[in-house]
């Protein structure tokens, strides 16, 4: 009677952690299907760590760089936004581009939530991250991180860097798969989501979550 007491303990309690958990996650979905709700003021500096197919990489953030790219992308993470995102456009010597949600009702909520740029202080240099953008004023949540000195052709262009990932995080960003290249349409992720890249880019690395973490020693 005592062993099955203690397996029914074991069990409830095991049910009651996946039923907070589902619970979580519906709570961050509802926010991301609200992104004029999502404006806190981020740090002025912290830290996000990727867990990733390949490993684990950390964007140490300065707010100063880029006030409103550095808000959104706080936001973005904070609220679950980059879970399971592929990186869907790895262009060996250049960038490594995610931010399409894998549901596509999360990508037609963000796709017209756009953020005015911010000036460039810092260049696009090796694993710098910035925002990916369309023209003025268009950035909303796609981000890529530079594999290496791109200044000479982005700062020009109005690409803000707002963070940048350590020499040791760059080994896992540059294992990342790459043989898609320009491939996977962004027009049909934005419609199918991972429905779409499942099935034909398989291959593809993917964030597993991101996560704030405290703000770096000083």
């Amino acid at each position: 009677m005592r062993l099955m007491a203690k397996g029914l303990v074991t069990v409830l309690v095991l049910f009651c952690v996946v039923a907070l958990g589902l619970a979580g996650a519906q709570a961050d979905k509802e926010k991301l299907m609200n992104p004029a709700t999502l404006t806190e003021k981020a740090p002025d500096a912290f830290q996000a760590k990727f867990e990733t197919t390949k490993g684990t990489f950390v964007i140490e953030v300065t707010r100063a760089w880029a006030p409103l790219g550095a808000d959104r992308f706080y936001n973005l993470v904070k609220n679950g936004y980059y879970d399971n995102c592929k990186f869907f456009r790895v262009l060996s010597g250049f960038m490594a581009q995610f931010g399409l949600n894998g549901d596509p009702k999360i990508n037609t909520a963000w796709r017209e939530a756009r953020i005015k740029d911010d000036s460039v202080k810092q260049p696009n240099k090796r694993g710098y991250v910035t925002y990916a953008m369309a023209g003025p004023n268009t950035r909303t949540t796609q981000l890529f991180i530079n594999f290496s000195d791109n200044s000479a052709n982005l700062d020009s262009q109005g690409f803000s860097p707002f963070g940048k990932v350590s020499a040791e995080g760059m080994k896992v960003v540059d294992a990342f798969f790459s043989s898609y290249g320009e491939t996977p349409n962004q027009g049909s992720i934005h419609m199918q989501g991972n429905a779409y890249l499942d099935k034909n880019f398989p291959k593809l690395d993917f964030i597993k979550s991101a996560v704030i973490v405290s703000a770096p020693a000083k």
